[in-house]
């Protein structure tokens, strides 16, 4: 029969998941080739603007596949309405039969993107950050921050938005959490003070520079998951001592990589996976003087390895 988990029971069982280990891994195995992932499924709405992503796959020698559909809408918000929903479906690889519908409403795709950015940072950043920049105001702004602590002792963030008075509410909730806050007026002025920079915005205009960024900044841009989205200009990768991608393949048609091999500021001989840098295929940080960017465009494996996670919380018996 069918499985069908709600947002509560998922909320319940969330904690009881090393998330963060469970999308290292999931990345380490897509580098070495143990995941079958397809191009992703895409619609790009223009009035209202959003998009609906579909991601699936599958990992070598697994009992099941899954597909993940996740929507974004951005005036949501304005309308009392969350910007994100979605849901995942579990399937059998030995019949084909659906085990379970988990009704996430985005939560699953939130939380591993959150994680992302933290494997990010903990394999690329410098050991000892300064400070935190997070260029964005939504659900994901806040995440970062919250899911950072887990892979560094930094309580120090500033906070970028276009809609400054966005930006301050986004800034009480993160100093909610524990961290000591302040707001950037530009990404100039915000990058001028950190060594940890993550975007996570619906930018399709580029914000950050590269004559904003200093020695020794890593940089986490996750907002740009279709071919039309951009948030750094692509001169900032053509400076970057090191550039990865969460997905090769898929950075070369969407996100940063994408916009910065199209202008002819990059070799694409030059990105490396995140899955490569953290098995030591692949050099990271090489100095705390240098400059790395990681691309993340969202990868199915992701979203394969929470929702085994989760499902396998939700069956497990109740002590």
């Amino acid at each position: 029969m069918t499985r069908i988990v709600g947002l509560p029971e998922i909320d319940e069982v969330l904690p009881q998941v090393d998330v963060v280990g469970e999308i290292e891994r999931g990345f380490v195995a897509f580098s070495r080739g143990e995941v079958l992932v397809p191009p992703v499924g895409e619609l790009i709405f223009r009035d209202p603007p959003g998009d609906a992503h579909i991601k699936y796959g599958i990992i070598a020698g697994d009992d099941v596949f899954v597909i993940k559909v996740a929507t974004g809408f951005y005036q949501n918000p304005d309308k009392g309405l969350p910007a994100n929903s979605g849901l995942v479906l579990v399937f059998s690889a030995r019949t084909g039969l659906v085990e379970a519908v988990l009704i996430d409403e985005g939560k699953l795709t939130n939380v591993r993107t959150a994680a992302a950015g933290a494997v990010a940072a903990k394999h690329l950043a410098r050991r000892r950050l300064t400070r935190i920049g997070i260029c964005g105001s939504g659900v994901q702004a806040r995440l970062q921050a919250v899911y950072l602590t887990r892979i560094t002792v930094c309580r120090d963030v500033v906070v970028w938005a276009r809609d400054q008075a966005k930006a301050r509410t986004c800034a009480r909730d993160i100093a909610a959490a524990g961290f000591l806050t302040g707001i950037a007026a530009t990404p100039s002025e915000l990058a001028s003070q950190c060594d940890l920079i993550v975007t996570a915005t619906c930018a399709d205009r580029p914000y950050l520079k590269a004559a904003d960024i200093r020695p020794g900044t890593h940089i986490t841009a996750m907002g740009s998951d279709t071919p039309e989205k951009i948030e750094l200009d692509p001169d900032l990768l053509a400076l970057a001592d090191v550039l990865v991608a969460d997905s090769r393949a898929q950075c070369l048609v969407r996100g940063e990589i994408h916009h910065a091999i199209a202008a002819g500021r990059i070799d694409p001989s030059k990105v490396v996976e995140l899955g490569e840098v953290i098995m030591g295929r692949a050099v990271g940080r090489r100095s705390d003087e240098a400059i790395t960017v990681a691309d993340l465009t969202g990868v199915a494996v992701q979203d394969i390895v929470i929702a085994k996670a989760v499902l396998a919380r939700v069956r497990a018996p109740s002590s």
